[in-house]
C-alpha cells in the first residue's frame, strides 16, 4: 500500500478494503494493515482484484473519492465514483486546454523537452558505463544534436513545428541505438525504427513495450478522470489514446527502452521466442512475451525518488503520479505540468 499525492494505490492482492467509521482501512489475512481517514483522501486505486467491503464504496461515495479498479497488469477495469462534479469540471478543462492552440502548445512542450532530456541521459549514461565499447565519438555527436533539439522545442511556436522536432530528436537518438546492444548483437541489431509490423527483434520488443506503456498511461488517466482519448500534441482518432501517447513521450527512454536493452544484455530473452510471419513482420511467440511479463512486472516493482515529488516510488507507478500531476494542474493546483526527468 501507497498514499501518493492523497492518493490510496492498493497492490496487495490479500488486501480487503473496508470502512470502519470515518476511516479506510485495509487488512490482511484479517489484520489491520493501514488506517487512513477519508477526509485525505482523493481517491483508492486498487490492483489484483482487491475486494472492497459496499459500506466503504458509500463511504467514497459520499466524500467524493473515486475507486478505480485494474487488473494484476495494471490495465483499467472500472470506476467508481459518486458526484460527477469534479471530474466533468476536470474534463471540460481538459477539453477546451486541447481546443486552445496555446494551452495545448505549453503542455506538449514539456512532454517533449522531458523526452529529449531523457533521451540525453540514457546516451550519457551508455557513455559512462561503457565507454570501452560504444562508439563515443557517435554519441558526442547524438548528444550534441538532442542538446539543438533540446532548446529548439522550448522555443517551438506551433504544434506542428513542435512535433518536427520530436521527430528529428528521435532520429538522431535511434542512430546510434544499436550501440547500447552489448550482448546477442547478432539477433538484436537495430538499424531504424519501424513498426506495423515490426521488421526484426529489437523492434518487436519496443513496440510490445510501447504497447504496454501506453496502457498503463491510459489506465493512470482513467483513475484521475482525464479523458485518454483527448491529446494535445496527438491528434483526435477514433480508438486511439491520444493524451496517453502524448503523456508517455517522456517516459519511453526511462521506463521502455531501457528496459529493453537490459532484457537483452542480460540474456533474458533469446531469438528463439521470435516469429517471422508471410508478411515480414516479427512477432513474439507466446513463451517470449510472458518472459517478457515476467520481467516488465518484476522492474515495475523496483523503486526510484521521483524528481518532483522527491519520494519513493514504485517505477510502476510513474504513470498515476504523471497523471495526478497533469490533473493538478488542470485543476490550477500547480503552476505547469512537470514532466519526468530520469537520474
Amino acid at each position: 500500500m501507497r498514499m501518493l499525492l492523497n492518493t490510496l494505490y492498493v497492490t496487495n492482492p490479500e488486501a480487503y478494503v473496508s470502512r470502519d467509521g470515518e476511516n479506510v482501512v485495509i487488512k490482511i489475512n484479517n489484520k489491520e494493515a493501514l488506517r487512513r481517514p477519508i477526509h485525505i483522501l482523493e481517491g483508492i486505486v486498487c490492483f489484483n482484484y482487491v475486494g472492497i467491503s459496499p459500506g466503504l464504496m458509500k463511504l467514497c461515495v459520499d466524500n467524493n473519492v473515486a475507486v478505480s479498479f485494474l487488473n494484476e497488469y495494471g490495465s483499467f477495469l472500472a470506476r467508481v465514483s459518486g458526484r460527477t462534479k469534479g471530474n466533468v469540471i476536470l474534463r471540460r478543462t481538459q477539453y477546451r486546454y486541447a481546443d486552445n492552440i496555446e494551452k495545448s502548445l505549453e503542455i506538449s512542450k514539456n512532454c517533449i523537452i522531458g523526452k529529449i532530456v531523457n533521451c540525453r541521459n540514457v546516451v550519457k549514461r551508455a557513455m559512462r558505463d561503457h565507454k570501452d565499447v560504444v562508439d563515443n565519438d557517435k554519441m558526442k555527436v547524438s548528444l550534441e544534436k538532442l542538446s539543438i533539439s533540446l532548446e529548439s522545442a522550448k522555443d517551438a511556436v506551433n504544434i506542428d513545428e513542435l512535433r518536427g522536432i520530436e521527430g528529428e530528436a528521435a532520429r538522431n537518438y535511434f542512430s546510434i541505438f544499436d550501440n547500447f546492444i552489448l550482448k546477442q548483437k547478432d539477433d538484436f541489431y537495430f538499424k531504424e525504427r519501424n513498426k506495423r509490423p515490426p521488421k526484426d527483434n529489437l523492434n518487436a520488443l519496443l513496440s510490445f513495450a510501447y504497447t504496454l506503456l501506453a496502457n498503463d498511461m491510459g489506465s493512470a488517466l482513467e483513475t484521475v478522470g482525464l479523458d485518454p482519448y483527448v491529446g494535445f500534441m496527438h491528434t483526435d482518432r477514433p480508438g486511439r489514446i491520444s493524451l496517453a501517447l502524448d503523456m508517455i513521450e517522456e517516459l519511453r527512454a526511462y521506463i521502455a527502452e531501457r528496459f529493453v536493452i537490459s532484457l537483452i544484455n542480460k540474456k533474458q530473452i533469446s531469438s528463439n521466442g521470435f516469429i517471422k510471419k508471410e508478411s515480414g513482420g516479427i512477432i513474439m511467440d507466446k513463451e517470449a512475451k510472458s518472459i517478457f511479463l515476467t520481467a516488465w512486472q518484476k522492474r515495475k516493482q523496483e523503486t526510484i525518488t521521483h524528481p518532483f515529488l522527491n519520494e519513493k516510488v514504485e517505477i510502476g507507478l510513474i504513470p498515476y503520479v504523471q497523471a495526478m500531476l497533469l490533473a493538478r494542474y488542470l485543476r490550477r493546483d500547480i503552476d505547469s505540468y512537470p514532466p519526468f526527468f530520469m537520474r
